[in-house]
C-alpha cells in the first residue's frame, strides 16, 4: 500500500512540473525590423565656402559701341568667399580680373615732299589691359535632400576698374590739325544678378558653374559672365 501511494505521488509531481514548464502564446508573432541608415547630407546648415574659378566675359554690344571693356570678350579668373547660415542663405565677397583685348585707333600724319600737302589717316592696333571688380554678394541656394546637387541664385554690387580708357580725335579751329583727347581708366559701379548649380563630390569639395549678367554705367556697357571652378566647404 505504501509503495502504491508513493508511486501515485511521484506521477503527480512529474505531471505538475510538465504542465508548469509549458507556455502558450496568442496573437501574431512580433518581429524586430532593422531600420535603414540615414542618407548622407552633402551640405551643412552652417558652413564657409571658398571658390576658385575661371571666367569668360562677353559684351552686350559690339566692341565699337561698348564704352567700358571696349572688347567683344575677355578671359580671366577670380575667387569668392561666402558664409552660409540656416542652410539656404549666404553672404560673401567676390573678386575677379580679366585680360580685355581692345582695338586702338592710331592717328598718323603724312606730308607729300613734292607738293607739300599734308595727309591724315588712321591705323588700328590691339592692346590688352587688366579689368577687374570687387563685389559683395547675397546667395540663395536650395540643396536637395540626400543629394549632391544644389541650384542657387545670387546678386551683388560693387566697383569695377581698369576700363573706360579711350582716345577721341576732333577737328580744331585749324582744319589741318586734329586734336586727340585721351581719357584714362575709370572706376564705375557694377551690379550683378545670376544663377548656377553646384555638385558636391564630397561634403567638403564641389564643382560650381554659373552665369551672371552685369550692369555698368548704362546699357551700352553691360556684359555676361560665365564661371566654372572648384568650391571648398568648411
Amino acid at each position: 500500500m505504501k509503495k502504491l501511494m508513493l508511486a501515485l505521488l511521484g506521477v503527480g509531481a512529474v505531471t505538475s512540473v510538465a504542465f508548469a514548464g509549458t507556455e502558450t502564446y496568442s496573437g501574431k508573432e512580433m518581429k524586430q525590423v532593422a531600420l535603414p541608415p540615414p542618407c548622407p547630407e552633402w551640405y551643412a546648415d552652417n558652413e564657409f565656402n571658398v571658390s576658385l574659378w575661371g571666367t569668360y566675359l562677353f559684351t552686350g554690344n559690339t566692341w565699337e559701341n561698348d564704352r567700358y571693356l571696349e572688347a567683344d570678350h575677355a578671359w580671366g579668373g577670380g575667387a569668392d568667399l561666402k558664409y552660409f547660415f540656416h542652410r539656404y542663405f549666404g553672404v560673401g565677397v567676390e573678386g575677379w580680373a580679366v585680360s580685355a583685348r581692345r582695338r586702338v585707333k592710331n592717328f598718323a600724319e603724312f606730308e607729300n615732299e613734292q607738293t607739300g600737302e599734308e595727309f591724315f589717316f588712321f591705323t588700328s592696333s590691339h592692346d590688352s589691359r587688366a579689368v577687374g571688380a570687387v563685389l559683395g554678394t547675397l546667395t540663395l541656394r536650395y540643396p536637395f535632400h540626400c543629394s549632391r546637387f544644389s541650384p542657387y541664385i545670387f546678386g551683388g554690387g560693387g566697383a569695377i576698374f581698369g576700363g573706360g580708357e579711350r582716345d577721341t580725335f576732333t577737328d580744331s579751329e585749324n582744319p589741318d590739325v586734329l586734336t586727340n583727347f585721351h581719357s584714362d581708366t575709370q572706376t564705375e559701379a557694377i551690379g550683378q544678378v545670376g544663377g548656377g548649380l553646384e555638385i558636391r563630390f564630397t561634403p567638403h569639395i564641389g564643382w560650381v558653374s554659373d552665369f551672371s549678367w552685369n550692369f555698368v554705367d548704362g546699357p551700352k556697357n553691360n556684359f555676361g559672365m560665365v564661371r566654372t571652378g572648384v568650391n571648398f566647404a568648411f
